[in-house]
């Protein structure tokens, strides 16, 4: 274990991705004790609440061991290999998988790496990184206060009691209620004592995975702070075993809730509790879109690139938006402003095996048709194969997402985050439909656009519906309102 501080070794910590994760787990390492590796070699492939990525390593020399073994959930800023960079020999394999020690080196060397590489982006600085308390032993010098505190944020123990009541702004406690988060047990993290939503969706976190806790820092539990507290922890724990008892594994199957999944939930029910969502339909003819999409398919600039009904109603929402450019904005609960966005980020929402993405299409507003078929086909195909990068996830403003594909005629979608509005398409079917003056078959589809109320009112969401309604029925739009 000596070897592990020797300041030839250096430790390669899981990167900060930043956008609020703060964890990743390992799928798959590339290499075993006693490797030699080169700067910018794969070494391991992570699975984050948003993507899974490879993770190069930032330097030469030979691996001395691999701190934590594939499956497990690491948190940002804890190292997870070490390389020893001076050339020399690697050590015995018994020693190399040792997983106790990797903290110790992160006080060793604060800033003995040039650089520390990021998932997405370029280096950040060691102080940058921000992590939520982690339920762990490696910090002795931690006060039994702050121990108690930080145990009960993550769901076990109880904090000590507080006589002054908690800072935190009222859309804070009404999703603390929400959740059933005690906010005197909420350790804050925003200015001047403030708890913050990030605060409260940390507290919650960890009760909904309550039964695998235990298994995971039993030790680091202090046993005073429950005691005392008994009688509150009871009701919680007496109807704990009934589910166990009763769970038939040949009727029922139990699934982890993670990386994605666990993300998802988290920004769903977020989005839910902050947004005041309004949702409008509108029921449209869209044969000549159709027809319009066939003509583009044999035209010359549109060659090799995939043109569908998805393209033309982007594109329709993308006038829509010019049109109306206070529906791409969103609101800052902290400044209390609502930022109006001049560049529009389309997100495009895509059913993966990994779960639910909503990759965007950076400046969507500024590209062309052509250049939109071409960066729309990439997002697809990237996200369907399991390559979507985080940063492909971040700052996206409007988003689309096309229920249609599945056979439904609409439905009533949920903001992503940080978003105002998204539309949901709905199935394209031949239906009987009044056109000039008779009754014929013409292909109609349901559009459904949700919206924050918070920021749009109902006469502005309508006039956006309303938009792309009317070019999608008359494509011609595309030209006389671009």
């Amino acid at each position: 274990m000596t070897t592990m501080t020797e300041a030839s070794v250096r430790e390669f910590k899981m990167p900060d991705v930043g956008e609020g994760l703060t964890e990743a787990e390992i799928l798959k390492w590339y290499v075993q004790p006693g490797d030699t590796v080169t700067d910018g070699q794969v070494v391991c492939e992570v699975e984050t609440a948003k993507a899974a990525v490879e993770l190069p390593i930032p330097y030469d020399g030979v691996v001395r061991a691999l701190h934590f073994p594939e499956g497990t959930t690491v948190d940002v800023g804890m190292s997870i290999i070490a390389v020893d960079v001076s050339g020399g020999a690697a050590p015995a394999p018994a020693e190399a998988p040792a997983q106790a020690p990797a903290p110790a080196p992160e006080e060793k060397k604060p800033e003995g790496s040039g650089r520390q590489p990021v998932l997405v982006g370029y280096g950040v600085a060691a102080s940058s990184t921000k992590r939520r308390p982690r339920r762990s032993t490696a910090i002795p010098a931690q006060e039994p206060a702050a121990a108690a505190v930080q145990s009960e944020l993550n769901g076990h123990g109880t904090a000590p009691a507080s006589k002054e009541r908690p800072l935190a702004k009222p859309p804070v406690r009404k999703l603390a209620k929400d959740l059933g988060v005690d906010l005197t047990a909420v350790v804050p993290t925003g200015p001047d004592g403030v708890i913050t939503r990030e605060d409260v969706h940390a507290a919650a976190a960890p009760q909904t995975t309550a039964p695998a806790a235990p298994a995971q820092a039993p030790t680091p539990e202090p046993v005073s702070p429950v005691s005392p507290a008994g009688q509150a922890p009871a009701p919680v724990t007496t109807p704990a075993p009934a589910p166990v008892a009763s769970y038939d594994s040949a009727r029922e199957t139990r699934v982890p809730v993670k990386g994605v999944r666990k993300a998802t939930a988290a920004a769903m029910v977020g989005s839910a509790f902050t947004a005041p969502h309004v949702t409008e339909f509108i029921t449209v003819d869209v044969t000549r879109t159709l027809k319009l999409v066939e003509e583009l398919k044999q035209d010359r600039e549109m060659e090799g690139l995939r043109v569908n009904p998805l393209l033309l109603i982007a594109k329709a929402l993308l006038v829509a938006i010019r049109r109306h450019p206070e529906i791409n904005a969103s609101w800052d609960e902290a400044a209390q402003e609502i930022v109006v966005k001049h560049y529009v980020n389309l997100g495009i929402a895509a059913a993966t095996p990994r779960g639910l993405l909503v990759p965007n299409i950076k400046d969507a507003h500024a590209k062309t048709l052509p250049q939109l078929a071409e960066s729309l086909s990439e997002l697809v195909s990237t996200a369907r194969d399991g390559r979507t990068s985080p940063a492909a996830m971040q700052g996206g403003t409007v988003t689309i997402t096309n229920v249609g594909v599945f056979g439904v005629d609409t439905g009533t979608p949920i903001l992503n985050p940080g978003e105002s509005a998204i539309l949901a398409v709905g199935a394209i079917k031949l239906q009987p439909w009044v056109h000039k003056g008779k009754v014929k078959p013409r292909q109609v589809t349901t559009l459904a656009l949700s919206f924050d109320h918070r920021l749009v009112d109902g006469e502005l969401g309508s006039k956006v519906l309303a938009d792309v309604a009317a070019i999608l029925e008359q494509p011609k739009r595309l030209i006389t309102w671009a």
